[in-house]
């Protein structure tokens, strides 16, 4: 009987929460959940250990990345590969000649090829950052175009892009690299910096961030209702701008218990 009861208050609470707007996590959201409580950990084990280990590690995983992209883009131009010329056994081309059949050989190579090439690029790159990461203890743009000059000038070497002066082709393909290295970074600075904080919901989101209901913000921006109208919110004003039945009784019961929330500082 009690186990029956018990099991009745378990059911009504679960039902409860769900008409209230706390649904339980999906399969998919849980993986997700549980893999980046993985991939944080790894990372915090990571960076407890020696540079040298840090580096090998973080090299080789961006490199199987990288070696795993290639070679499905490899799989898309393997096609123009097999029909680039072939020069006759013994045949001597021109230097320039030469140059040009290895630029697109590289860039149209089968899957070992781009597998190769990516698995360069992308290993240098981080191996470099992991290092210059470690030393200065900052990510910036200095960081960043250094990585991408090495992941260029390796890119070189293996790939046998560039004329017949291999060295002055390393140093060009590096600069390449990492001026369209340091632009992006700048792009992605310029358009991933945080929106201005808007000064009138500041006690709005602090009451909300406090109660586990953030998500709601944007239902107080809908309805204009600012840190100025804390004090006067009511369950219907709550209702209008569509918060569930339970976050409006905790919204209610938080102005009600703190005299703060109330004067929307």
């Amino acid at each position: 009987m009690g186990e029956a009861a018990g099991q009745g208050v378990v059911e009504v609470t679960t039902a409860s929460k769900k008409e209230v707007g706390f649904p339980f996590p999906g399969p998919i959201a849980q993986l997700q959940i549980r893999f980046r409580a993985l991939e944080n950990g790894f990372k915090t084990w990571l960076s407890k250990q020696s540079l040298p280990v840090e580096a090998a590690i973080v090299t080789a995983t961006s490199a199987a990345q990288g070696a795993a992209i290639g070679a499905f883009m490899g799989t898309l131009t393997a096609d123009v590969s097999s029909s680039l010329p072939v020069p006759p056994q013994g045949a001597a081309l021109n230097p320039q000649a030469m140059a040009s059949l290895q630029q697109a050989q590289a860039l149209a190579g089968g899957p070992l090829l781009q597998a190769r090439n990516f698995a360069v690029m992308t290993g240098v790159n981080a191996g470099i950052s992991c290092v210059m990461k470690r030393i200065r203890g900052v990510e910036d743009i200095q960081t960043s175009m250094v990585a991408a000059f090495g992941s260029g000038a390796m890119f070189s070497l293996v790939s046998g892009m560039g004329g017949p002066n291999q060295a002055a082709n390393v140093i060009t393909s590096g600069l390449f690299f990492a001026l369209v290295q340091g632009g992006l970074f700048k792009l992605g600075e310029k358009f991933s910096q945080p929106p201005a904080e808007d000064v009138q919901y500041a006690a709005t989101r602090s009451m909300l961030m406090s109660l586990g209901l953030e998500n709601y913000e944007k239902n107080f921006k809908k309805g204009l209702l600012t840190d100025r109208t804390l004090p006067l919110l009511t369950d219907s004003a709550l209702r209008d701008v569509k918060i569930p039945p339970g976050p409006r009784l905790l919204i209610l019961d938080h102005i009600q218990r703190v005299p703060d929330s109330r004067i929307g500082k």
